[in-house]
């Protein structure tokens, strides 16, 4: 008997899934049928979900053996008391590899000074300012997760002395590992580049706020291109304008799209991308989410279950 799964991700969602996730399904072993809408919440199986989409009240699921979100990020549901169901997040191979290239794309950006060049054709040689080296500039990758390691793995393979911090101690072959409160002072202390993909949680919002941002050496980059509030936009800002951070590529943000008349889009030593650092791409996502249907019928753990606790 096929199992029955709600995709509730929103139309938009489905046009990009509706040739790989029944491919993928059907490499799973899994015989599925797939509904865009659910006449009998109670006959649903699976629930593939996005923030976007439409269901707000699980509670008539009663017999869903789980909902498989396709965003990474969990924030915008993790609060929704009505979803007792189990909860997986996506962790996608392709976001991981776009998220590391956007990541070491300008690390290597600020690393090499690259818009000292790329900005001024203007027939100056300017050849007074000689980068040092990878393994002589700190890198700083808060959040270790899935991507958080991926991206300070890749960085440490360039021969960058990478710190990692995450709020449970971790042991990553190739980075230096740091947790605690303790711990994210002193990585704050020696990064001369600092990369944010911390997932978004109550005790991370402003995670970089005015007392950490002094925390780093004068001249220190910012890269954020985990989750917009995970920084305090107005103390960055002063940190900027006084002089004592050089530069913050920022990919996401507390209001997207960023309003055109943000400070953000017109100040010099800011860098905007519009939240393409890493998404979700249906092919490879497909395999997971079919992946974790595979296992829940063969009685087997979910991939990526979600700890309620902790918020991700």
């Amino acid at each position: 008997m096929p199992v029955t799964v709600h995709f509730a991700a929103g139309p938009a969602a489905w046009r990009e899934y509706h040739d790989h996730l029944p491919r993928a399904l059907a490499d799973a072993g899994v015989q599925a049928e797939i509904l865009l809408t659910a006449p009998d919440p109670a006959a649903v199986d699976y629930i593939v979900f996005a923030p976007s989409g439409e269901i707000q009240d699980f509670s008539p699921y009663v017999n869903c053996k789980a909902v498989l979100n396709l965003w990474a990020g969990v924030e915008r549901i993790i609060g929704n008391t009505t979803l007792t169901q189990p909860l997986a997040r996506m962790v996608d191979p392709a976001m991981t590899e776009s998220m590391v290239e956007w990541v070491v794309g300008h690390t290597l950006r600020h690393h090499l000074g690259m818009d000292l060049h790329i900005l001024n054709q203007d027939g100056v040689w300017r050849n007074e300012i000689t980068p040092p080296i990878a393994r002589e500039r700190p890198v700083a990758v808060l959040g270790l997760g899935a991507l958080g390691r991926a991206a300070g793995e890749a960085l440490a393979a360039l021969n960058f002395p990478v710190m990692g911090w995450s709020r449970t101690p971790k042991n990553i072959s190739g980075i230096d590992c740091h947790s605690g409160d303790a711990g994210l002072a002193a990585v704050l202390s020696r990064a001369e580049i600092v990369i944010l993909l911390v997932p978004l949680t109550a005790g991370t919002e402003n995670l970089m706020n005015a007392e950490r941002l002094a925390r780093l050496p004068k001249g220190a980059v910012i890269l954020n291109p985990g989750r917009g509030p995970l920084i305090d936009d107005a103390a960055l800002l002063a940190a900027l304008d006084r002089g004592h951070l050089g530069h913050a590529t920022l990919d996401v943000f507390r209001n997207e799209p960023l309003p055109k008349g943000h400070p953000f889009w017109t100040h010099p030593r800011v860098t905007v991308t519009p939240h393409i650092a890493a998404s979700t791409r249906p092919l490879t996502a497909s395999a997971v989410v079919a992946e974790n249907i595979r296992r829940g019928e063969a009685g087997e753990p979910l991939l990526y279950l979600v700890d309620r606790a902790r918020g991700y």
